[in-house]
């Protein structure tokens, strides 16, 4: 019996299917692989400190260890003496109770309780070291090797290592975090937002995850007194190095993005989509301090934005206010009535003095003067 051809547009939507489960595959069977080598690492290194625990063997035990490996596996790579060091390195590093007694209050913070200074040996040891071994198990090899040499600190250790975890970072994303200093800026200040009162509590805390206190812009290269449209012309001709630092996650939309109301037309400096909190995200650009008008016109566009342009499966729609600086009690009465998930955060432009340095170095008129008087 014959059979008619196949019409374009189900064809498409029939390769279109095909590929997605195919790369569907494929990402789920390199993960499977990574999984079972960061765990066949972790092993490793587990036995070397074990056995020079028990046994008394010295540091030579590792480049003896290292040949035979090569003679017994030829042609394999990553048994290196070098290798098998960073694999005791990798266990050690995460077995260590510094970084299990900092893994315990994290967990405390997110979950909201309450325990005493001897937190950690109430909890149950096995459950504590399985939940590390999952967590590392999700982090490419790669990234630990960054970690392990880049990060000595238990706490910052463990912020980048749930980070890369939950947004799927790849290896430059989370070396471009490391020198932006992403941990340092997530303590420097508290963040102020609305997320609390405007979001169920599970969507407010990975709202909140997403949202940095401050956004370091150095990339753009300014050195002078812009208008807000010509921040956003910079902004835009380095899109991706600013959606590096707004955070993994970020799709860009549209700049200056149209909306309408009756006869009226509104537009949102830039528009972006967050994969992970499944929500549209406006970003509004300020180049003076917060002013609380900020808020209402912010609470104004996600009322629009929620009406027009959500998708039935998407989350309430996310506002991001960027001012060149915020007052914290301005901004929280601000953002007090507001019934819309809205966070406010400073950028840099220019890199900040480090402490030690401040009132040491000649200021600009200082120099100017120095000028005058040498060239006159």
């Amino acid at each position: 019996m014959p059979t008619s051809a196949p019409t374009l547009f189900n064809y498409s939507r029939f390769i279109d299917d095909l590929k997605r489960r195919i790369n569907g595959a494929r990402l789920s069977a390199a993960r499977a692989v990574n999984a079972e080598l960061v765990a066949l690492y972790w092993d490793i290194g587990r036995a070397i400190r074990e056995q020079q625990a028990t046994r008394g063997w010295g540091d030579g035990v590792v480049d003896r260890l290292a040949r035979d490996l090569k003679m017994s596996f030829p042609g394999t790579t990553g048994f290196s003496a070098a290798s098998l060091w960073r694999m005791r390195q990798f266990h050690q590093a995460y077995s260590a109770p510094e970084f299990l007694a900092q893994l315990v209050r994290e967990r405390e913070r997110l979950s909201k309780r309450t325990r005493s200074a001897k937190a950690l040996a109430a909890v149950d040891e096995h459950q504590l070291a399985q939940a590390v071994r999952e967590m590392v198990e999700g982090v490419p090899w790669g990234h630990h090797v960054n970690l392990l040499s880049k990060i000595d600190d238990p706490a910052r250790r463990l912020y980048y290592l749930q980070a890369t975890a939950r947004f799927g970072w790849s290896r430059n994303v989370l070396i471009n975090q490391i020198k932006a200093q992403a941990f340092e800026r997530s303590l420097a200040e508290g963040k102020v937002h609305n997320f609390a009162l405007a979001l169920p509590e599970h969507f407010a805390e990975q709202a909140e995850e997403a949202l940095k206190s401050s956004y370091n812009l150095e990339f753009l290269g300014i050195r002078r007194e812009i208008k807000e449209r010509e921040l956003e012309n910079q902004l835009i001709a380095r899109l991706r190095d600013f959606i590096l630092e707004l955070g993994y996650g970020f799709c860009f939309v549209g700049r200056q993005y149209r909306l309408t109301l009756g006869r009226k037309e509104y537009f949102i400096d830039l528009l972006f989509y967050h994969r992970f909190l499944k929500a549209l995200v406006a970003v509004e650009l300020k180049m003076g301090p917060f002013e609380p008008e900020f808020a209402g016109k912010m609470d104004f566009y996600l009322n629009l934005l929620n009406e027009k342009e959500r998708a039935p499966d998407d989350a309430p729609s996310i506002g991001i206010i960027l001012c060149a600086e915020k007052d914290n009690l301005e901004v929280e009465f601000a953002l007090k009535s507001k019934t819309n998930p809205i966070g406010v955060a400073e950028y840099q432009l220019q890199g900040k003095l480090p402490a030690e340095m401040k009132g040491k170095l000649p200021s600009v008129r200082q120099l100017q003067e120095v000028l005058r008087s040498t060239f006159p």
